[in-house]
């Protein structure tokens, strides 16, 4: 199975920026459509944004467009979401998920994931 690995989250301050990590295991990363969601509590976990394995296909929850933009290094076997305009609203655990599947959704839907990392805190203070 893909190990996925998250990091960078932190403590800042609305309008700052912060930039996480998904790290992931195997040579056959390339293959797997990554994507970020978030959960607060009492609140279901809610997709940000997905980067598919191919063409360099993203897409965004509505909230997040414009602010945060989602990338993946290869070489790296790294996937990247970059928060821009932080604001109190996105305090979350984030988390990465990977998939080879085909999507109808875009792959905006949890149950489309295979594998999940353990989350990383993000908190914004307003």
């Amino acid at each position: 199975q893909v190990q996925l690995v998250e990091s960078g989250g932190g403590l800042v301050q609305a309008g700052d920026s912060l930039r996480l990590s998904c790290a992931t295991s195997g040579h056959t990363f390339s293959s797997y459509n990554v994507g970020w969601f978030r959960r607060t509590p009492g609140k279901e976990r809610e997709f940000v944004a997905v980067i598919a394995n191919i063409g360099g296909i993203t897409y965004y929850q509505d909230s997040v467009k414009g602010r945060f933009t989602i990338s993946r290094d290869n070489a790296k076997n790294t996937v990247y979401l970059q928060m821009n305009n932080l604001k109190f609203e996105d305090t979350a655990v984030y988390f990465c998920a990977a998939t080879t599947k085909w999507s109808t959704t875009l792959w905006t839907r949890q149950d489309e994931y295979d594998f999940w990392g353990q989350g990383t805190q993000v908190t914004v203070s307003s």
